[in-house]
């Protein structure tokens, strides 16, 4: 008897416990909620866990990481279970699982989490995730693989292909992703999400039990005596060229996403805004591909996947030559073709149900991979977000135009030649600069990289020699000289940090990720040392930064020498310039790495000669500063950021009025807020609205930028008292209410801050 008939007999006797519709609803339900609950969960718990660790992007990073390398253990465990438990019992072991589970939640930061310690933020975070969330992340994830293998005991007309209902997953997903910043974050606070999220837990409980009935249910039909003998049928085995290519498939995208997001948030906020929308289209790419009629041609994709390789390695060599918007359209569009490209070829070689448990194992395995080397490997090996176009030119070695074509000794002659002219090319280059023929510069990257790229155009019909061409742009991006030298290189957990020199050696100044936060002159214009470092940038002699600590020498009335400052945000360390002898100064930086460097005299001087013994405490702000006593500081200033952002838990009320605490009777807080992305003076402005007492005054820099020694800032000024010296400054505007909604430690609105920069 075949299949249709055994299911046709199966329900004309009633032996099926539900019509084939109840069936796909109940399944389909109950996969939609367990993805929404997985992916909700997410960023939920990345943003409890956030403050702790400065803001820094970093955090969402290795929280994918951990998240991919739990996902990879719920596979494996249904893959185990599926495999060797007798199907009657899985259900029981899976709801022995569920139940530990639930036996911690609500989800939060566990109890016994201290401070991370300064260079064991990656084991700490790591830590805390496997403690607060882990068990409940493992027991939902391991929900698709088992309840797509469950149905296709059933009895279902669709059980023979079950790959379908991974859509439904990942709507629920998507659609959790999406509701999250808009919906869940601006109407509820972390402690009501976590208690909701256990509700919905238990629902999801209750659902997985209808499920099983139902599988049992199909299962005891399609096995009775009568029938077993007749479904049975030779199942394909799986070659390990096919689990190598699912595991490439899986690793691209994957470690794609965690570069991609690292690469938008750097410079605007490390926030679940930026945080879930990459991973939202990235599931929104399973949707579109993982069904047999295609909406997006995939040989449309792969002929476009080179060029879109190609542009981004451009935008990402030559950043400072275009506006943000078309740098991140840019990135997004080739991120988008990347993950459509590599998910499709997941879909189109998928095995039989029979290996379902399997491939999503091995699918799970290579994301993993992939989150891996984006989150921690590739922080040590690269001083930038070069895996960004790495992964994507890679992407390429998967590609069926490049892997399946006939393979001809001409073409991999006619590359390898190629690359050889590409490489001596650009040895010739760094000679010629070397030799001070020519100068470097980012026209002349930009000149070599436009040219690669017009190759590109030429050879759309060849794309082995695209693809050595690519490997030649992925060369020239590092190893074309762009004029301003780079003198030290190193990343941390906490973002990029480079040392250049420009104007032949007489400046040296310090890049944040893609960010300038401070410069020295080492030689005057006339080619004269400068033996006692004037600060430049934001600190230059008579700006707001500048002028603050002067006004709030005189507002404390205190006798010179009893004044004490605070320092969030050390730098390379040019405030310190200010200084005057006696007074107590102290700087707070969460990054190990800046107090190395701002204390190396080879790189800058500021510290070595105005605070040789600077008193320098290392961790997040907002954890440090709570140490110090009530009333400490007669000037306090916040000036901490990650590349150009500033940590959105440094500007919440409760923040603010952390600090003010800290502050003296007549003491001056100074939030830095320049910005190039957000609009942070209302945000500030708010806060200040919420805290009787505070008053605030807004300092407008409408000074010209002079190069490296000058750069036009904006502040935000806050006392608790009235100040008619401070208010009276040329460029300060008079005290004003906003409209703006404060940002709290439960809430904040970066997308509002970004449309005002943007669009207002």
């Amino acid at each position: 008897m075949s299949r249709t008939a055994i299911l046709s007999e199966a329900r004309r006797t009633g032996s099926l416990y539900w019509d084939t519709a109840a069936t796909l609803i109940t399944f389909s339900g109950t996969l939609f909620v367990s993805a929404a609950l997985l992916f909700s969960l997410q960023p939920m718990f990345a943003k409890m866990v956030l403050p702790a660790l400065g803001g820094t992007p970093a955090v969402w990073a290795v929280s994918m990481c951990f998240f991919q390398a739990m996902l990879l253990a719920g596979y494996f465990y249904a893959y185990l279970l599926n495999r060797f438990v007798p199907i009657y019992w899985a259900p029981a072991v899976h709801g022995l699982v569920l139940v530990l589970a639930f036996g911690v939640l609500p989800v939060g930061l566990p109890a016994s989490a201290s401070e991370p310690p300064p260079g064991g933020e990656y084991l700490w975070l790591i830590g805390v995730l496997l403690l607060g969330v882990g068990l409940p992340f493992f027991a939902v994830s391991a929900t698709a693989p088992l309840l797509q293998a469950w149905f296709t005991h059933t009895g279902n007309p669709h059980s023979a292909d079950p790959y379908f209902l991974y859509g439904a997953s990942n709507v629920g997903s998507l659609l959790a992703l999406i509701s999250y910043p808009f919906v869940v974050e601006p109407l509820l606070g972390l402690s009501a999400q976590s208690r909701i999220w256990a509700f919905l837990f238990v629902a999801l409980v209750l659902l997985i039990g209808v499920c099983a009935v139902q599988m049992v249910r199909g299962s005891s039909v399609l096995s009775s005596p009568k029938t077993s003998d007749s479904v049975s049928a030779p199942v394909a085995s799986v070659t390990w060229r096919s689990r190598l290519h699912w595991i490439a498939c899986a690793f691209i995208p994957s470690g794609l996403l965690v570069a991609f997001t690292s690469y938008i948030t750097t410079d605007i906020a490390s926030a679940p805004f930026l945080w879930v929308l990459p991973l939202a289209v990235f599931l929104a790419t399973f949707i579109v591909v993982f069904r047999d009629r295609e909406l997006i041609p995939h040989a449309v994709v792969l002929d476009r996947l080179p060029l879109l390789a190609a542009a981004l390695v451009l935008i990402t060599s030559c950043s400072s030559a275009f506006p943000l918007p078309i740098a991140f359209g840019v990135s997004f569009v080739a991120f988008v073709a990347v993950a459509l490209a590599c998910h499709r070829e997941l879909y189109l070689t998928r095995p039989s149900a029979q290996h379902l448990t399997e491939f999503y194992l091995w699918m799970s395995f290579g994301g993993a991979l992939g989150g891996l080397f984006s989150a921690i490997l590739a922080p040590h090996l690269f001083t930038t977000i070069f895996e960004f176009p790495l992964l994507a030119v890679a992407s390429l070695v998967v590609s069926p135009l490049v892997i399946n074509a006939k393979i001809q000794r001409r073409d991999w002659s006619n590359s390898a030649r190629l690359l050889a002219a590409g490489i001596g090319i650009l040895v010739l280059v760094n000679a010629v600069v070397w030799m001070g023929w020519i100068e470097g510069s980012y026209t002349l990257r930009l000149i070599v990289l436009v040219s690669l790229l017009a190759l590109m155009f030429a050879w759309q019909s060849k794309p082995r020699l695209q693809l050595a061409v690519l490997v030649c742009m992925l060369l020239a991006a590092p190893f074309v000289p762009e004029g301003t030298a780079v003198r030290y290189g190193t990343r941390s957990f906490f973002g990029s940090l480079r040392v250049m020199e420009a104007e032949g050696g007489a400046v040296r100044y310090f890049l944040h990720g893609t960010t300038n936060h401070g410069a020295q002159r080492i030689r005057s214009v006339e080619g004269t040392p400068i033996e006692h470092p004037v600060p430049g940038q934001y600190y230059y002699p008579g700006g707001p930064l500048a002028k603050s600590i002067d006004a709030a020498r005189q507002a404390s009335g205190k006798a010179p020498g009893d004044f004490h400052a605070g320092i969030v945000g050390l730098g390379i360390g040019a405030v310190a310039s200010y200084a005057r002898p006696n007074e107590t100064w102290r700087f707070f930086e969460i990054d190990p790495a800046v107090v190395k460097l701002a204390r190396d005299s080879s790189q800058f001087t500021y510290l070595s000669s105005c605070q040789p013994n600077a008193d320098v405490v290392v961790g997040d702000a907002r954890l440090t500063l709570a140490k110090e006593a009530p009333k400490s500081f007669d000037f306090l200033l916040m000036d901490a950021f990650s590349s150009d952002a500033v940590p959105t838990h440094l500007l919440t009320v409760e923040a603010l009025r952390l600090y003010l605490d800290k502050l003296s009777d007549r003491g001056v807080l100074v939030m830095h807020v320049s910005n190039r992305h957000l609009d942070l003076i209302p945000v500030v402005l708010a806060a200040a609205q919420e805290i009787p007492g505070a008053h605030a005054v807004v300092a407008i820099d409408r000074s010209p930028p002079q190069g490296y020694d000058k750069s036009p800032s904006h502040a935000v000024l806050v006392t608790k008292f009235a100040s008619s010296s401070i208010s009276a400054w040329p460029d300060a505007l008079p005290p004003a209410t906003t409209s703006v909604s404060a940002w709290t430690d439960d809430y904040s609105d970066v997308i509002s801050a970004l449309w005002r920069r943007y669009v207002r």
